[in-house]
């Protein structure tokens, strides 16, 4: 009986945001198409029962789940980076914490292979667009003309997008921590103006 109790109790407190995160890290570890409803309630240790306390499908979870990625992501960086007025050093700040963020890789890379599917699509292109904007106006403030800024905004994005899948896709070995922290000072010097 306590075994029930505990959890009846377990049920009773998860709320949507519980849904949402937990399928979120489900997305980042195995992928977009393993989100469902059966696997995250063992996951969650409750019933699928709960699942529809909170969501009439799963493609709705989803949706929540994307939502909550966009929000955290726009949040954790975008927010904290606000209170750095230098352009240079606000662009320094965003490539040192991107490149150490590991768990919005994951979920970013999943999302990629998953561009069919309208709702990723969908948020992948405001995120997309948010990402290119907010670095042309980071490169625009640290003095590059507007032409250039752009050009440098892709150019940034092409090398994030592209080292994020040179592991998963193509195999390549993952960079030892030294390596990897060279990589990332070459880009800094390489793109901030």
């Amino acid at each position: 009986m306590p075994d029930a109790v505990a959890k009846a109790e377990r049920t009773a407190r998860l709320n949507a945001d519980d849904w949402a995160q937990a399928a979120l890290e489900l997305l980042a570890e195995q992928g977009v198409a393993a989100v469902a409803v059966e696997p995250l309630a063992r996951r969650l240790g409750v019933t699928k029962g709960s699942f529809y306390w909170h969501f009439k499908s799963r493609d709705a979870l989803l949706t929540a789940a994307l939502e909550r990625w966009e929000a955290i992501e726009q949040e954790a960086v975008f927010g904290k980076l606000a209170a750095v007025s230098d352009a240079r050093e606000r662009l320094r700040a965003l490539f040192r914490m991107v490149a150490h963020e590991v768990t919005t890789h994951a979920v970013y890379s999943a999302l990629l292979k998953a561009l069919d599917q309208p709702q990723v699509l969908a948020v992948m292109e405001r995120v997309s667009k948010r990402r290119l904007d907010y670095l042309i106006a980071s490169f625009r403030q640290a003095g590059l003309a507007r032409a250039q800024a752009q050009h440098r905004a892709r150019l940034a994005y092409a090398a994030y997008v592209g080292f994020l899948q040179l592991a998963p896709r193509l195999h390549q070995p993952r960079l030892h921590h030294d390596e990897f922290e060279a990589y990332v000072e070459h880009v800094m010097a390489t793109l901030i103006p």
